[in-house]
């Protein structure tokens, strides 16, 4: 029986039921449209997401326009910092009101590998509160599916963003480059007999080491040979004795030759990284000074000239307003009062002074200030200075450049010489070069869930010890990770060399998040030592830390959150060793998001099995609307490791059957505490997620009878799907724990209708079955006929995996 859901809503325009694979949607109020409807309601003009504008003066007007028919704002326009707009930028995203918008009805899937439901934490009356628990503050995402309409306006219409600031005039109007670069050249000063310091210090204790362990090694030997001899001398041995005992003596030198060595070794590291620790103290605390004093000359400078001329670009903005001026003294820490994405949208909006970054960095200067001048040469606002400093930080790759043995500190290297001997980190870097732009800048130290953390570890000792910046541009004090942001180069293995020409088919790849980074979603990473660097309303505690969800910054660039509350790092099954996870995805991204998981063992790297079966059998992943759900179903007590994966392709890059990378967007420690029930396998059917989802996502098959990826049957079943696009070549394939694949391949057939194709199941025997469906698109066979001709012969090869569905066939059903 045929029945509309979710994937089937009413077009506004022409009030017909419209499909995902022809869906605009959803917009203002909820409401969807066909591609082909989606035009100005005045003059018929195509429009896209880009391109449509809604009403913004009636409410009730849920129709889309072109931008010349657009109903204007008249006088006393509402901007976004009216009371509204703000109100519904910053209502709190309860999940409660917006997910059931996005997904509507849903059945919950949880047959066949248990059914008891269980909270996203396995007990309600854990103490596993969080802030995603508490406050709204600390929702993911910037936009929940009920304010899309509202994105789309501030973006469309141009509505003024919260943050809006004069563009000033380059610093080479107000401070002389020689003046910057002597004081440079005094810092420099300083630095070269800190270094040489240094240097004594380390040959110092060096020498102390040598010292004090041949003295060590020239008694030890004594004792030795005083022993040989007594025990030649005090007995009378014949000649094969005396050859053993010799024998035995240069066995127990050698030993205690291997074992001091060994122990100088160790010795020297730990002293080498105690110095190198109060070497990296040390010179942070010269940087933070010299940094203060390099601020202190461009803002003296800067007020001077203020006093004669004015220094702002924009002189229409500055009319009947007062400028926003940088500070003199560095403000005290405070939350932001307006969000990255107030400040920019996209990255591409930092192209021309991203550009600037890569060609100076495939360059090397001499001093700092002629790096700091071509960097922000052309830049006229403090979030400019900031970024380009931070490309090119995320550019130079400086963990993977080679330095001469010999680093002076006026050679062109001699720049990063503190990056070469450890004294110096991205952070310190950093700051100091945003001395040199005129910004404010600290170094944060605290904890990381860096490389090597799992879900559930305390932060007891300093094994994830980080530092990362807060700049203050934009009018508040922002995160930046420098290190955490660099990446590498796309199609190069290193970075053009001098005297090559630039090669414009190398692509530099980073980490956006990375850069002015939210508060609310760079504490689920990061956990500073002091409270008030947090930059939040509500501080959290870091037991709280500890216990927020592990996600990396994927997670965030594809605007993903968690459709339950609760979730914790770790998350507890029921009697039954059933937990779920279950993530929201943003609507204009369910199209193209692919995702994956793995498990294993909590403590273990290898064991991926249990009794000779892959425990990725006992997780069901499924999509449903805006959806992605993981159950998992622990097949004994013990500690788990889900990790989620995720990658954005189009449907065309899936078809093509080339390998997808996927990155991990979050990870969760599962923990079964008791197992009351005895758990089997899902049935031995192709990776990847359960239910129809996916064959409408990618073939545009809309099913008609089945729309849960579990499906209850009694001894037969009828399947059916409508094609919106012409396919062929459907195969369909049954698995059974127990039973051989070609066993049950008799028990299913197909037929197909004009644009209705049908499967026919008639189950051999009660129990759990597993459906896999293949397919491919018409004129398929003919492409790979042309393009590889050995895989004429074998077409099966050509077909791609469809869809699956779990089915549990009883009498009683």
């Amino acid at each position: 029986m045929y029945r509309p859901n979710f994937y089937e809503s009413t077009c506004l325009r022409c009030s017909e039921t419209v499909y995902q694979v022809d869906r605009v949607g959803p917009l203002k109020d909820f409401t969807f449209f066909h591609s082909g409807c989606f035009k100005c309601v005045h003059c018929g003009t195509k429009l896209t997401l880009k391109t449509y504008f809604n009403n913004q003066h009636k409410q009730d007007d849920k129709e889309v326009y072109c931008s010349s028919h657009v109903p204007k704002s008249g006088p006393g326009h509402l901007d976004q910092t009216s009371v509204g707009i703000r109100q519904a930028l910053n209502a709190p995203r309860t999940n409660k009101f917006v997910n059931e918008q996005i997904r509507g009805t849903r059945s919950e899937i949880d047959g066949g590998l248990g059914s008891r439901q269980s909270t996203p934490n396995g007990y309600g009356n854990r103490d596993v509160s969080s802030p995603s628990q508490n406050d709204s503050d600390y929702k993911y995402g910037r936009f929940d599916a009920s304010a899309l309409h509202i994105a789309h306006a501030l973006k469309q219409t141009e509505i003024q963003k919260a943050y809006n600031k004069a563009r000033e005039k380059p610093i080479d109007f107000y401070l002389a480059r020689e003046e910057q670069a002597r004081l440079e050249m005094k810092h420099r000063k300083e630095e070269d007999d800190l270094y040489r310091k240094f240097a004594r210090k380390r040959e110092e204790e060096d020498r102390k080491i040598q010292s004090e362990f041949q003295d060590e090694w020239e008694r030890e030997l004594q004792r030795l040979t005083h022993k040989f001899e007594k025990e030649l001398a005090t007995s009378r041995r014949n000649r094969d004795e005396q050859n053993i005992l010799t024998l035995r003596h240069e066995q127990q030198k050698e030993d205690l030759e291997k074992n001091m060595t060994l122990r100088r070794s160790k010795k020297k590291e730990s002293i080498t990284r105690k110095m190198l620790e109060h070497e990296r103290f040390e010179t942070a605390a010269l940087v933070d000074r010299q940094s203060s004093e390099m601020l202190e000359l461009i803002s003296a400078r800067r007020s001077e000239y203020m006093q004669s001329e004015s220094i702002f670009l924009d002189d229409e903005f500055t009319e009947g307003a007062v400028p926003i001026e940088y500070p003199l003294n560095a403000p005290v820490p405070a939350p932001p009062a307006v969000s990255k994405f107030q400040i920019y949208t996209d990255p591409i909006e930092f192209e021309d002074v991203d550009r600037i970054a890569i060609s100076v960095a495939q360059e090397d200067q001499k001093t700092f200030t002629d790096l700091v001048r071509q960097l922000v040469g052309r830049c006229t606002t403090d979030i400019e200075k900031a970024r380009t400093i931070f490309r090119w930080i995320t550019v130079k790759n400086l963990n993977a450049m080679h330095f001469d043995d010999d680093l002076r500190g006026d050679t062109p290297m001699g720049l990063l010489r503190g990056i070469k001997y450890g004294t110096e980190s991205y952070h310190v870097l950093f700051k100091r070069l945003c001395s040199y732009a005129g910004l404010h800048c600290v170094v944060i130290k605290g904890y990381s869930k860096s490389a090597g953390y799992q879900p559930g570890v305390k932060f007891q000792d300093s094994r994830f010890r980080n530092s990362w910046n807060a700049v203050y541009v934009a009018g508040a004090w922002r995160f930046v990770q420098c290190n955490w942001g660099a990446r590498h180069l796309v199609n190069a293995k290193e970075a053009p060399k001098q005297g090559r020409g630039k090669n414009d088919s190398l692509r530099y790849e980073y980490d956006d998040h990375y850069f002015l980074t939210d508060p609310r979603e760079f504490i689920y990473e990061f956990y500073p030592l002091q409270e008030e660097w947090q930059l939040l309303k509500r501080p959290i505690t870091l037991r709280e830390f500890e216990n927020l969800p592990f996600v990396r910054s994927l997670f965030f660039r594809y605007g993903l959150h968690f459709a339950d509350e609760g979730y914790g790092a770790v998350v507890f099954t029921d009697d039954t060793g059933a937990a779920t996870v279950r993530i929201a995805m943003p609507t204009d991204m369910q199209s193209c998001l692919i995702f994956h998981y793995n498990l294993k063992f909590y403590d273990s790297d290898e064991e991926l099995s249990y009794d000779g079966v892959s425990l990725k059998r006992f997780v069901m992943q499924s999509v449903i609307g805006n959806i992605v759900a993981f159950r998992v179903h622990a097949p004994c007590s013990g500690a788990f490791l889900l990790d989620i994966f995720a990658n954005a392709v189009t449907p065309q890059e899936y078809l093509t059957g080339e390998p997808m990378k996927f990155k991990s967007v979050c990870k969760f420690k599962i923990c079964c505490e008791e197992l009351q029930t005895v758990m089997v396998p899902l049935p031995d059917c192709a990776s990847g997620e359960w239910g129809p989802t996916k064959a409408t996502r990618l073939f545009g098959l809309i099913p008609i009878t089945h729309q849960d990826p579990l499906i209850f049957a009694g001894r037969s079943l009828d399947l059916q799907f409508r094609m919106s696009r012409p396919l062929t070549d459907f195969m369909a394939t049954l698995h059974k724990n127990g039973i051989e694949e070609k066993k049950l391949a008799k028990y299913v057939t197909h037929n197909t209708l004009d644009d209705i194709v049908t499967f026919i199941i008639n189950f051999p025997e009660e129990g759990q079955y597993g459906l896999d469906i293949y397919t491919r698109e018409l004129g398929a066979s003919q492409h790979h006929h042309n393009n590889n001709s050995s895989t004429s012969t074998g077409e099966k090869h050509l077909l791609t995996h469809c869809c699956k569905y779990l089915i549990n066939s009883s009498k009683r059903n």
